[in-house]
């Protein structure tokens, strides 16, 4: 799945545009590496997102098969680190 569609349908954004712009700025590093939204996502991989202030790291446990879950399921999907 590619990372501007996972980080919306594992609700870490709000919406799809919200990833894109942050992958646009290059905010979203995956293995130390700012990505692009066409950047495929694997189970294991390290999700860096750089705030102003502070940074969230997000461990892939699993990939969606749905376009979006719900927020309670959201622990089955990532680990925040």
């Amino acid at each position: 799945m590619r990372i501007d569609k996972f980080l919306n349908a594992v609700n870490i954004t709000k919406r799809r545009a919200v990833a894109e712009d942050m992958l646009a700025h290059k905010v979203v590093h995956i293995g130390g590496v700012a990505v692009k939204k066409a950047k495929e996502v694997k189970v294991g991989d390290i999700i860096e997102i750089q705030y102003l202030d502070y940074t969230d790291k997000f461990e892939v446990l699993q990939i969606p098969k749905t376009k979006s879950t719900p927020k309670s399921a959201q622990s089955e999907y990532i680990k925040k680190l």
